[in-house]
Formats: structure tokens, sequence, C-alpha cells
């Protein structure tokens, strides 16, 4: 076939996953394909796939429609987690041209030239076991913040998780390439870095080599993040997500004391019932996400903490169910991420007995849901009438507002002004929108803000 002149992408899931699809979008960029929107129709698709949940698999079909409505002639390509766990499926949906593994999606433009000569739902997808190379990534120019992957794949054998399945063993980067990849994304002007992983706080199975002098060593992520502290120009940083079991005493310390690293955590918890964390195979206890909840608080009152939970894992009875949400009820948390548990093929939690309805699932999903939105205004109230940093961006759907985050992630509004456009301003929290979900500031004065 013909080079194709334009392409387009869409992403499903993660902040992983948008970092892999900036990388990959620029590698197109770089070999003179046109970047184009995904409703302008392009001769190229490339979906870059989830697989958490049923829904994810869904999404993943209707993307595929939608693409050849806006371009029934256009070669679609699907790459991402669904692609690994799912080749012969993905390649059986009407108009999927390619699908390519968790070894081969970075070398996309190999395979393109092999459109022309296969058939359609040709696929590229090997062993994940064999996926042992670590491929760098971050994104940029989708919003103000950039997504810098430092690690990729999970050890962990979480009985309900295919994400091992999809992206194969642990591995990082090195701190050096993390280090120069932040100050790439500072040269172009990016003022805020979200450092992603599968398993971000298992950083360190990377190895370094300095000028081929020293002997390779061990760095963990406590290693890394002080070199971004100390070593690069990027003004914010947030960590993702880490594992209650992997946060320690030293990082919460470090942050506490940073003035690049954002007073934010978002730590899974899954489950407050012992019984299901076991059944799970989770590695800690809720007392210990307690007390690392409580550390910290001590070390930083105003602290943002986000929560991942899972409800209806096979087995989670009421009174499992009463214990995570009045667990959830007396921590000092800030919101949650609620996910209804959906079987998963091949995994060990698909075989368990004692299956929850799926009625009884969305229930237990609404009653968390509600907690959480109690969990953000309570928060959110406590931060009025404060002083706060908030790194301002154009608002996603009101072209007269622009929109930001706090330091410690309480989302603002206010009238746009162009000057303040990915810019860090200090600004006092006024009042609660009607929905309790963000914050108001509506100055006077603006020039009230100072720059930071």
């Amino acid at each position: 076939m013909s080079t194709p002149s334009t392409v387009a992408f869409h992403t499903l899931g993660c902040k992983l996953n948008f970092s892999e699809t900036s990388t990959i979008r620029r590698q197109f960029e770089d070999a003179g394909y046109g970047v184009v929107n995904f409703e302008e129709g392009a001769d190229i698709y490339v979906l870059n796939t989830c697989s958490v949940t049923d829904f994810a698999d869904k999404k993943c079909r209707y993307e595929v429609r939608r693409a050849q409505r806006y371009a029934p002639n256009a070669k679609i390509i699907v790459i991402g987690c669904y692609a690994q766990l799912k080749p012969e499926e993905i390649s059986s949906i009407p108009g999927v041209d390619l699908v390519l593994g968790a070894a081969e999606k970075f070398n996309i433009l190999k395979f393109i030239d092999e459109l022309s000569h296969a058939g359609k739902g040709l696929i590229k997808s090997g062993d994940v076991h064999q996926v042992n190379q670590f491929v760098g990534s971050f994104s940029f120019g989708d919003r103000t913040r950039s997504f810098l992957k430092v690690q990729d794949g999970c050890d962990y054998k979480c009985s309900f998780c295919t994400i091992p399945q999809a992206r194969g063993r642990s591995r990082s980067d090195t701190v050096s390439n993390v280090v120069e990849n932040a100050n790439k994304i500072a040269a172009m002007g990016v003022k805020e870095v979200v450092l992603t992983g599968v398993n971000l706080g298992d950083f360190g199975n990377g190895t370094e080599v300095i000028e081929g002098l020293l002997p390779k060593k061990e760095a963990l992520f406590f290693d890394l993040i002080q070199a971004l502290d100390a070593d690069t120009q990027i003004s914010r940083y947030r960590i993702s997500s880490i594992e209650p079991n992997l946060l320690t005493d030293e990082i919460i310390r470090f942050v506490a004391n940073s003035n690049r690293f954002m007073p934010h955590f978002h730590v899974p918890l899954q489950s407050g019932s012992n019984l299901v964390l076991k059944a799970m195979r989770r590695r800690y206890k809720r007392e210990l996400y307690a007390a690392k909840v409580e550390a910290i608080k001590k070390a930083m009152p105003h602290c943002a903490i986000g929560v991942d939970v899972i409800v209806g894992f096979p087995g989670e009875s009421h009174d499992d169910f009463l214990d995570t949400y009045h667990f959830l009820n007396d921590l000092d948390v800030s919101y949650l991420h609620v996910f209804t548990y959906s079987e998963r093929a091949n995994t060990d939690a698909a075989g368990m007995e004692s299956k929850v309805a799926m009625e009884v699932r969305r229930e237990r999903n609404e009653m968390l849901r509600i907690l959480s939105q109690k969990k953000q205004r309570a928060f959110y109230e406590q931060h009025l009438n404060s002083h706060r940093p908030v790194l301002f961006e154009n608002h996603t759907s009101n072209e007269a507002l622009m929109s930001g985050f706090t330091d410690n992630y309480i989302k603002v509004s206010l009238p746009k002004s162009e000057t303040m456009i990915n810019e860090c301003r200090q600004v006092r929290l006024l009042n609660i929108d009607a929905a309790g979900e963000l914050v108001l500031v509506l100055p006077a004065d603006q020039s009230e803000y100072a720059v930071l």
C-alpha cells in the first residue's frame, strides 16, 4: 500500500496508556504522517486498549465501529492490554486490520507495510513472558501536564488482575533516563509531570551504569524521586498510584518536605475487609493501610489521598462490604475510585464460588460513590478561604473559563485569562459549586495572584 498521510489515535484506560500513545504518535510524526482528530477521518486509526473490565473490551469494539463510520476505508490497528490478552478475539472484529501485542506495539511502523500484503485481522503478538525490555514513553501536547512512564509490568499475583498477563514482568527505566526525559518535557514548556507505571512503587528492577565505569546498582523508587527533585526543571510532580506496602515512611517524609512533589497520594485499597484482601491476594491488611493514611496526614494534614476500591468480589458478604464501607467512612481520605468487580478470563477469582449478584454489586458501587462525594466535599470544605497554588489550563467544556488543580488536587475554575494558561498561581478558594465537584475562584482583581 502507498504510505498513508494521516493517522488518528484513541486511548482507553490508564495514564500509562496515554503516555505510550503519545510516544507512538511522535513516531508517526517523525515518519512524516499527519496526525488528525479522530472525527476528521484518517488513513490509519490506532486504538490503544485497556482490559481491566468487560466495559473496556466493549469500548474497544465501539471505537472500531466509530473509526469505520468516519473513514470506511481506513486501516485500523489495535494495540494495548486487550490486544495482548485476546488477539484472536480482536482480529475477528470486522474492520480490524492489525493487532499488536505488548512487545510489538512500539514497532508499529515496521508492520504498516505488511497491511497491503495480508488480509484483515493480521496478528503480531508474542508470549508476554518474552516481554523483558523497558520502553520509556511520555505524553505531550494533550494537557498542561505530562504522564511520564518509569515502570512497566507487575510481579504481583492478585487473584482478580490480568495486568501481569497483558504487560509481563515488572521492569523499570533507569534513574538517569527518567531524569533526562523529565528535562526534555520541561524544555517543551510542561510544568507538571505525573509519574506512571503498573506498579510504580516497585521501581528498581532497572539498573544504571554511569559512564560505563561503575558497576550496575539497584535504584529504588525513593532514589528516583530524590533525583527528580534535585536534578530537573519540572515545577510539579505527582505520584500516580502506589501500593500501600510500598509506600514507605521515607517516601512520605520526602514528599512532605519537597517543593516539587505535590501533597497528593493515590493508594489502592481494594477492600476494607481482611478476609476479602486475603482472597484477592493483596500484600497487606487494612491495619497497614490505616497506618499509612495516618502517617500521611500527620506529615501533611492538607494532603489529598485517593483510594481505589473494588465491590462485589467473589465471596464478599454483606458484612464484608459493611467492613469496607465503615473503614472508608472513618478514614481521613479525600475521594474514592470505585470499581465493580467483573470476571476476567484466566484469573483465579473467575473460578471462585459465591458470586455476588450483579444488582448487589451495583448497589454497593452506588453506596461508595455517594460516600466518595461526601468525602470530597468535606475535604474541599476544609480548605475554603485558604490560599493554594494552582496550575491553570483551558477548561474542557466552557471556553469562557479556565480550570486547574491545587497542589493538593482540589479542582478550581475561574474566568479565563490567556496570560494565566500553563501558569502556576496562588489563589484563594472561595466556594464550592452546586454539584460539590470543584471550587469556584472568582476574584474581583486577578492581579492579586502572584506567579509562582
